[in-house]
């Protein structure tokens, strides 16, 4: 509920204001981060990946744990062509979350709800390359899968719960959406914070439509997977600047890039911190299909 959210985070604030800020490294063993690695992760991802830059934000919300003028990540004007409805129509969820943890036989399989595909290379493409990052298509490539956050059996801890979700998904339709076929190109600016509480990287999004308007709450659902949609998506006072935005909620952040640290080690692929907000961008993916950031495949993940 709206109270449950508003507790919440009244809580965590003033937890933030007492809480030492974390200074030993834990990214391998617990999938956290102190602000000193999530600067470095967020170097190499600007060096790596020219769309994404440090901001300042406004001087009198600055956290002093960072320095000021790397308080947060940013890309701006990333391209949303489609709908995520239209990806799961057609069944190319099943490409953008095609790896799940299989506990009895400790390997990785396809979900079987998911596995019709043939639909999906009739997709027509409407619009050319996005320069800001990869398409839809390329960056639902099999070979470059990361697990969906809900599919890694991950532990449920019900006092890490927030439910101050947005309406389901499901509920909400595009206005005219009956009434022409003709496609409303939306962009996003995203934001990357380092969030002190929980120890990772927080990701904030901001919508608007095809004239530039500010979208809203329950119309940034529609860029997002429906079953995440009910689950992790808040809206919140961006830390920065104060104006509301949507966030993918981080309680499962750690945990997830746990997981994904141990797979990239077991692969032989040494997973170094470096790496990690790259890593951290191809796994929500997964939640925001349709929103054609660059995560860099030039990073070599």
């Amino acid at each position: 509920s709206a109270m449950r959210h508003a507790i919440h985070t009244a809580f965590k604030s003033a937890a933030e204001r007492v809480l030492p800020v974390r200074s030993e490294s834990g990214f391998k063993t617990h999938g956290v981060l102190t602000p000193d690695e999530f600067v470095r992760s967020g170097d190499y991802l600007v060096r790596t990946c020219s769309t994404w830059s440090w901001e300042a934000g406004d001087p009198a919300k600055s956290k002093d744990w960072l320095p000021k003028d790397k308080q947060y990540l940013v890309t701006r004007k990333v391209p949303s062509n489609k709908r995520a409805s239209e990806l799961e129509q057609y069944g190319m969820r099943a490409e953008a979350n095609t790896m799940v943890e299989d506990a009895e036989q400790d390997g990785w399989v396809a979900p079987p709800a998911t596995q019709d595909t043939r639909d999906a290379e009739e997709i027509p493409s409407s619009h050319p390359e996005s320069a800001a990052g990869p398409s839809v298509e390329a960056r639902t490539n099999p070979e470059d899968d990361i697990p969906d956050i809900d599919d890694l059996e991950l532990e449920d801890d019900e006092a890490e719960k927030d439910e101050a979700m947005l309406p389901q998904a499901a509920a909400i339709t595009s206005p005219g959406a009956d009434q022409d076929h003709i496609m409303r190109t939306r962009t996003y600016d995203l934001m990357i914070t380092y969030d002190k509480y929980y120890q990772v990287p927080r990701f904030w999004l901001v919508g608007y439509d095809e004239k530039r308007q500010p979208l809203k709450p329950n119309q940034v659902l529609e860029d997002v997977s429906e079953e995440h949609a009910r689950k992790t998506i808040t809206v919140d006072p961006f830390p920065n600047t104060g104006v509301l935005a949507a966030s993918i909620h981080p309680c499962k952040h750690a945990s997830v890039m746990k997981k994904l640290a141990s797979m990239a080690e077991a692969s032989g692929k040494p997973f170094q911190v470096d790496s990690y907000l790259v890593l951290f961008l191809k796994f929500i993916a997964s939640v925001i299909p349709t929103i054609e950031y660059d995560y860099t495949m030039a990073a070599g993940w």
